[in-house]
């Protein structure tokens, strides 16, 4: 799919609104010898590789390629904790901008469920970059007043920007049936938005459908099918990674259940705990500990 015959809807606001995406410059300059990334460490990453050549090496990981080498300007985007490193002999003079990333909610963030462990995308191949990585690489070159700060909201811009790219571009970056592909397709679309800004309506299938400009029976194929679960599974997992963000903020879960669209605290208890497993005190417990 391509960006002219995307969704004249906005896909992304109201999922960045509830869940951020926080960046944190970690590193400019040149990387020399061995850096090691480590996902115990619980932090995402974007790298920014400026100039010369990387290889980075995924050891023990599965579902990436055990070493990965780049000799151009290139993205590389973890959007989950895994552990990475860079192998960069000093003559290659690398020349590196990183950033941590935290995803609110940690690995049950919607966008970083559902995107690919490790996204490699030359700098060239994302249109709108250009601009916003030399405001970035201008603070990052030299020590100015608030150039951590500026930095940091830069990145989040260059995050937001690449976001844009792979739900336009989702087979390119290797992402499959999840959100991301969801949100590729415009009909389905139309119906994820809604439910994201709405989430606590009276949503039948019926509805969903119609708000995709669908019969029931196509939205539901096509909504496996690109999503990978039925919508009523999707609209319940989005309600309850709202209520387990809202009570993070210490909200009682008597006030989230109409919000969220049951009935009553207790409807709202019962399947929190049927997907997560306790119940939302039991898990709010284990959040603070």
């Amino acid at each position: 799919m391509h960006p002219e015959s995307a969704p004249s809807i906005d896909r992304l606001s109201g999922l960045l609104e509830r869940f951020r995406v926080r960046a944190q410059l970690h590193h400019c300059g040149p990387l020399c010898g061995r850096v090691h990334f480590a996902a115990s460490d619980g932090h995402g990453y974007l790298h920014v590789l400026r100039r010369g050549r990387l290889r980075v090496s995924h050891p023990g990981a599965r579902g990436v390629p055990a070493t990965l080498g780049f000799d151009e300007p290139t993205l590389l985007f973890y959007p989950r904790p895994l552990t990475h490193r860079f192998h960069n002999p000093p003559s290659d003079g690398a020349d590196f901008t990183c950033a941590r990333l935290d995803f609110e909610g940690g690995a049950q963030h919607p966008l970083a469920r559902a995107l690919p462990p490790l996204v490699a995308l030359p700098l060239a191949q994302v249109a709108g970059l250009e601009q916003s990585l030399q405001l970035l690489f201008a603070e990052t070159d030299r020590v100015r007043c608030g150039q951590r700060v500026l930095a940091d909201r830069l990145f989040e811009v260059v995050v937001i920007q690449l976001l844009r790219w792979l739900l336009d571009h989702p087979r390119q970056a290797g992402v499959h049936a999840g959100l991301i592909s969801g949100l590729a397709q415009p009909r389905l679309a139309r119906a994820l938005v809604a439910l994201h800004d709405a989430p606590g309506e009276a949503w039948t299938l019926e509805r969903m459908a119609a708000r995709a400009g669908m019969s029931r029976t196509a939205f539901a194929q096509a909504f496996r099918a690109h999503v990978g679960q039925s919508p009523g599974a999707y609209l319940a997992h989005w309600r309850i990674a709202l209520a387990q963000d809202r009570l993070r903020a210490g909200r009682p879960v008597k006030q989230l259940a109409a919000e969220l669209g049951y009935a009553n605290p207790s409807a709202l208890s019962r399947a929190f705990a049927a997907r997560v497993g306790m119940s939302p005190r039991d898990w709010l417990a284990t959040t603070a500990s």
